[in-house]
């Protein structure tokens, strides 16, 4: 509920997103950074005055999580009823014919409330990215309760996951035209997703060296660092190229040449024609999704820098391969339906898929 206020009432820019496949043009208002700032400022109030364990997360977790999934699941069953009965735009609904697939992967693509409160945007993009920040200093402070001291292995991870974080939040214009929002619907998968998923499985190294504190050698903790630095630098400049080019309908130059694009048309479902241009220069002749490997390389060294070779540490960046991967060929299959022979032609420019030489 709290955070549900904060979406609804703090101030921040707007951005269209993108066109859906029935041809309706979203505005939506970005104020998630303005919603952390304010989440973490209250936290840090209520431990300054003793009202809040600074360690209740990890003291008080299979509470939590067991409220986290009755409230995936609630959300993802009324956004099931609402989509039947009341639908913010029933011509972009997609049924499967099956009530248990259309529960887990969806109905509406965009559902909102009281006019403009988004539900897939408010879902994917507060309770759970908010709370992977909250989660991992609490338990900092419960190696601290428990062990008396705080290892830098733990500190280095959660700077890391800070700055994923973070960088989301100052950049969620760009998040608007990801698959999560432009083209996935919101059902169980979504919801549930990001109620429970991500704040339990995405903050396991932290959750891990809270109880188990490791020893590496400064050497190893700053190579590691250093990775994952290298990654959250290569993620951020692939994405800051495509906002330039969109931004600037490929007019502007990428690592000092003229941005290479292709102009490719497709048709929305209410007949009208639009355009999209495909990168072709910078990261995006390098690879066709660059991206993924920035997000890849920052992921291994979170879980690198816990120093264990067990399975459950490492599962973040297991589970990031394998999302990562299917994401790029459903988006891949996606853009040759839409986009054609000139998906074709941009595949044969840019041959690569995450990592050239590789895939």
């Amino acid at each position: 509920m709290f955070q549900g206020i904060l979406f609804r009432y703090l101030p921040g820019p707007t951005h269209d997103g993108q066109r859906s496949p029935a041809g309706h043009l979203l505005t939506y208002r970005t104020n998630v950074l303005n919603a952390w700032f304010v989440t973490h400022a209250f936290a840090a109030t209520l431990y300054y005055f003793g009202v809040l364990d600074p360690a209740f997360i990890p003291k008080n977790w299979g509470g939590l999580v067991l409220a986290m999934n009755a409230a995936g699941l609630v959300l993802s069953v009324l956004a099931f009823i609402k989509a039947r009965l009341r639908p913010t735009h029933a011509n972009d609904r997609k049924f499967s014919g099956s009530v248990l697939y259309d529960l887990y992967m969806g109905i509406e693509l965009n559902p909102r409330i009281w006019g403009d409160f988004d539900l897939k945007l408010f879902t994917n993009g507060r309770p759970g990215i908010i709370a992977w920040t909250l989660i991992d200093l609490s338990n900092v402070a419960y190696q601290y309760e428990i062990h008396g001291r705080i290892d830098p292995n733990i500190v280095l991870v959660t700077i890391l996951h800070a700055v994923y974080v973070l960088n989301f939040f100052v950049n969620e214009s760009w998040y608007l035209s990801t698959i999560d929002i432009a083209h996935d619907h919101f059902g169980f998968y979504l919801a549930w997703g990001s109620f429970v998923w991500l704040p339990s499985m995405y903050t396991i190294q932290t959750q891990y060296l809270g109880l188990y504190p490791t020893a590496t050698s400064t050497t190893y903790q700053v190579a590691i660092f250093s990775i994952g630095i290298s990654g959250y630098i290569i993620f951020r400049s692939v994405n800051s190229q495509k906002d330039q080019v969109r931004r600037s309908n490929g007019r502007c130059s990428i690592w000092g040449q003229p941005a290479k694009v292709l102009v490719a048309s497709y048709r929305t479902s209410d007949g009208q024609s639009h355009q999209s241009l495909l990168i072709c220069s910078g990261w995006w002749g390098w690879s066709r999704h660059a991206n993924y490997f920035g997000d890849l390389l920052l992921s291994s060294a979170m879980c690198a820098l816990v120093g264990s070779d067990k399975c459950l540490v490492w599962f973040y960046a297991m589970f990031m391969t394998i999302l990562l991967v299917h994401r790029c060929i459903r988006d891949e299959a996606r853009c040759s339906e839409k986009y054609g022979p000139v998906w074709e032609e941009h595949c044969r420019t840019v041959p690569w898929r995450i990592l050239p030489g590789v895939w």
